[in-house]
């Protein structure tokens, strides 16, 4: 087998948890990988990762790619097509005027910052999580911390890293999206937004302007700068990397995602259901209102993006699950985990169409959308409620999707968004055809689920590589994604039923009903462990 390295695209995306390589061939197949497992560390009551867990990373990660594609192709990595960066979303990166971080790098995990997004939000009428750059940036100024004055630039982990490695202060749409508010008419930061926000911070006297700290706006396929001779050197210290290649705009890991998914166009979305779950659907124009449960980002060409985000998804039903196993094991039939799972899902599609009136509460910690600090993982149900296993795990596969279905109604129901399409994927969909049909159901939206996941992010990042360089004169993304990219993927499709669509409206009403008896038990049932 042999390829040829100056046609390949190279994309590199630095999870929360793993650094992960991923290089692709002309018809967009993995050729390559590399990956570095890393952690971040609580400092001084921050987390963050230092520029030597970074760089270290990095330089681990791409020597991982190196061996993969020397063992199996005999080649060293002398160039490229072109190469991409995505990371982790928001978060604080700020420098000084000579380019030295001038406080440890906070990333989107701290929640010190609960003062700045409450104040930003009502302020500029436009919802500001805690995670978002410019929550940090507030933040850091009510806390009067003396860096303010001496930053000149503030980024993103992948903006970092691409400024590093080509000189340019430039940043993917999508990931600048999660630093400030874009307007997607003119593609770049909301002017009317900044000129607030200059005029709240302007009796601090600082000798800036947000602007001009903050990294020019690319729409995906322009031109973000090649890689530098220090680039190459640093991306690479054994110096076999040569400079010159292209390099393209940095991105989130939220707009990855949504190119590995196919999920650009207008009026489509994708849900990655797992530990966590949240829904990214394209909007034809931006939310006429302010809601809190919802977040305001973009795709990597610029179209607003409504994000619903919920902390618990699969680990409560996964704990049921585990001790149905318990219980198999001990009646000395031990069943694999697919097993498992397959026989329990399955047998849920069996259960009446609302749960026959059970109702569980999936939460292992707090969620935002349905106002909780904390959770009680709880189930409930009445005297005369149809207790049987197919309700009771399709109960607790409905409750996997309540908080998300709660955020996806405010867009469908309040705001009148139309969603003709959404994209499952995560651990959820694994099982063929149960949580894709009950996604379809709740949200009463057709869901495809692919019958390959690719790489993921890294992936979307390395065909946003691509993008930059094979794209046809005027080829928007989106065709560039479905006739190039995902031309022939194979795909499966259901449609929601109309009987389980109603039973999941009464279901859904009985979840925000009972949520009352879920607070009552956070404030009186005490967690041990703490």
């Amino acid at each position: 087998m042999s390829i040829d390295l100056a046609k390949c695209s190279l994309g590199i995306e630095f999870g929360s948890t793993r650094i992960k390589a991923v290089l692709i061939d002309e018809q967009f197949a993995v050729v390559a990988t590399g990956a570095h497992e890393w952690e971040n560390r609580l400092e001084n009551g921050l987390w963050t990762y230092s520029q030597d867990d970074i760089w270290n990373g990095l330089h681990d990660c791409y020597a991982d790619l190196q061996r993969d594609v020397k063992e199996k192709y005999g080649l060293a990595i002398t160039t490229l097509k072109a190469i991409g960066f995505s990371a982790m979303m928001h978060g604080y990166l700020a420098f000084d005027k000579d380019g030295k971080l001038v406080v440890p790098f906070r990333t989107w995990r701290n929640s010190n910052t609960h003062d700045a997004s409450e104040q930003l939000t009502e302020y500029l009428q436009f919802n500001i999580p805690e995670r978002w750059s410019i929550s940090h940036l507030y933040q850091c100024i009510l806390n009067k911390e003396p860096h303010v004055k001496d930053v000149a630039f503030f980024t993103t982990l992948a903006g970092y890293i691409h400024t590093s490695l080509t000189g340019q202060k430039v940043l993917g749409i999508g990931d600048a999206a999660g630093m400030f508010p874009i307007d997607s008419t003119k593609m770049d930061y909301d002017q009317a937004l900044l000129d607030k926000f200059e005029a709240l911070i302007k009796p601090y006297g600082f000798p800036w302007s947000t602007r001009d700290l903050l990294p020019k706006v690319l729409l995906a396929g322009q031109d973000a700068g090649t890689l530098t001779a220090e680039g190459a050197k640093l991306l690479d210290p054994t110096g076999t990397l040569q400079a010159g290649i292209p390099l393209c705009p940095p991105e989130g890991d939220a707009g990855t995602g949504m190119v590995a998914t196919n999920a650009v166009k207008v009026r489509t979305g994708n849900v990655s259901a797992g530990t966590s779950i949240f829904g990214m659907i394209v909007l034809e124009q931006s939310l006429k209102q302010l809601h809190r449960e919802i977040d305001m980002v973009t795709t990597p060409d610029g179209m607003p993006v409504a994000m619903v985000h919920a902390n618990n998804c699969t680990s409560d039903l996964n704990a049921w699950v585990n001790l149905f196993g318990e219980f198999a094991e001990l009646s000395g039939h031990k069943l694999s985990g697919n097993d498992l799972y397959g026989l329990l899902y399955r047998h849920a599609l069996e259960g009446d169409a609302d749960c026959g009136g059970l109702t569980s509460y999936g939460y292992l910690s707090g969620e935002f959308i349905t106002g909780l600090d904390e959770g009680r993982p709880m189930f409930v149900r009445t005297p005369h409620s149809k207790f049987t296993l197919a309700n009771f795990m399709r109960t607790h596969l409905f409750a996997s999707l309540g908080a998300l279905k709660i955020g996806m109604d405010i867009l469908v129901k309040d705001e009148k968004v139309k969603i003709d399409s959404l994209l499952g994927h995560g651990g959820l969909f694994k099982t063929a055809g149960v949580g894709q049909q009950f996604m379809a159901d709740a949200i009463n939206v057709s869901v495809s689920v692919m019958a390959t996941a690719g790489e993921g992010g890294p992936w979307g990042q390395a065909v946003l590589a691509a993008y930059l360089v094979d794209k046809a004169q005027g080829e928007s993304l989106s065709d560039f994604l479905s006739h190039k990219v995902f031309a022939g993927a194979e795909s499966s499709t259901l449609a929601p039923i109309p009987a389980n669509v109603a039973g999941y409206e009464k279901f859904i009403e009985r979840y925000k009903a009972g949520l009352a008896a879920e607070k009552a038990a956070v404030a009186a049932i005490a967690d041990e462990a703490e």
